[in-house]
């Protein structure tokens, strides 16, 4: 048979993911291939150079450039502390009146140019290594820039997200998923723990969690004006993920109050109390990124993952979510994929299929409209 393909939402109860791990610059990868790792494994590690200072000698000294060298008391490349000499004019009978030039800086006394007079000094190196985010396997080495991780896991993907790359314990701290996460649900117990909510989170009580050091929320939905409050500024369509707001935010469903898929919703219920890496770099436009949820499953939960999966294929009985008017936000199961094109109210010919909605009724939209929900 057939499949058409579609942009998917996954939601997976068993999985195996790859997740590469990369250094920003060329360093030294710290594992082999094969080798089992947990989240908080560092994988590889690295440097960055050093912030540069610019120190005009000769302005300070009032010596020609060109006879600076004979003043210094150091050579290109050499360590340098904070308050400690790096030239010294001669000063009258080679004695009183000396002009000092003193380091702003601890790092490296990197370069001296006789025609400007200005020196480059550079601060140490900065350390970077990156960990596997997730227990696993490693899968394959990138020489000198870090490693892909191989995972058995549950698998759930967002909409949208901001906050980057957390891990804690998974709590679900509301009973339905049409449920609004309410302030008192927020307590000092979920510290450092990874909450899923229902329907929604207002900006006041995902204030509340960060007070509280919550790490991550997942939850159905947020308001865009509230999103815009808490950043400070509009988002637009950059890619999220770098934000330092003390939380990881991510949305299941999409903005305003939205009730959480009840596959989604029962699924993290389940796994309740396992430990889960989190991320929520979100990108919707080419290369799409979409947050993350991954529950590394232990090995009395390795259930069998279906080889004959095509990540994208849909097919009759799939399930959908509508991403635009009039159904917007609508869950449903195929239940026809019609080969033929159909004439739209744009005027257009496109692909189209029938749905069965969730809550009842059938319509025919247009498969561009539609996300795939990969179960």
């Amino acid at each position: 048979m057939a499949f058409a393909y579609t942009p998917g939402l996954r939601v997976a109860a068993v999985a195996d993911i790859l997740k590469t791990r990369r250094l920003p610059l060329k360093g030294q990868v710290l594992v082999k291939k094969g080798d089992i790792v947990s989240a908080d494994t560092v994988v590889a590690r690295t440097e960055l150079p050093g912030n540069v200072k610019m120190l005009n000698i000769a302005n300070i000294l009032g010596v020609p450039s060109q006879d600076i060298h004979e003043l210094l008391h150091v050579k290109e490349g050499d360590p340098i502390e904070e308050k400690g000499v790096l030239a010294q004019s001669k000063g009258l009978f080679g004695r009183f009146f000396r002009n000092t030039v003193r380091s702003p800086i601890t790092g490296f006394f990197e370069t001296f140019n006789e025609i400007t007079g200005q020196a480059v000094l550079r601060e140490p190196p900065i350390p970077v290594q990156i960990d596997a985010y997730v227990n696993g396997v490693v899968d394959e080495i990138l020489p000198e820039e870090g490693v892909v991780i191989s995972t058995h896991c549950t698998f759930v993907q967002g909409i949208f997200g901001i906050g980057g790359e957390v891990r804690g314990e998974l709590r679900t701290i509301v009973d339905s998923p049409d449920q609004e996460v309410m302030p008192d649900r927020i307590t000092p117990e979920c510290a450092g723990k990874i909450l899923v909510g229902g329907s929604y989170i207002s900006n006041a009580t995902l204030r509340k969690a960060i007070a509280q050091g919550v790490r991550a929320v997942v939850v159905g939905g947020f308001d865009d004006k509230d999103l815009k409050e808490l950043l400070g500024y509009d988002l637009g369509v950059a890619i999220t993920g770098h934000e330092k707001k003390g939380i990881t935010l991510i949305l299941t469903e999409g903005f305003g109050r939205m009730t959480m898929a009840h596959g989604t919703f029962d699924l993290l219920k389940s796994r309740e109390g396992m430990t889960a890496s989190v991320n929520g770099a979100t990108q919707i436009r080419a290369g799409v990124m979409r947050p993350e949820v991954v529950i590394p499953l232990p090995a009395s939960m390795l259930e069998k993952v279906d080889q004959n999966h095509q990540a994208g294929a849909m097919d009759l009985g799939s399930f959908i979510r509508c991403i635009r008017a009039p159904y917007f936000g609508k869950l449903g199961k195929v239940t026809a994929l019609p080969p033929e094109l159909k004439v739209v109210d744009s005027e257009a010919k496109v692909r189209v299929l029938e749905v069965e909605f969730e809550e009842g009724g059938r319509a025919v939209v247009p498969r561009a409209n539609v996300e795939l929900i990969e179960k």
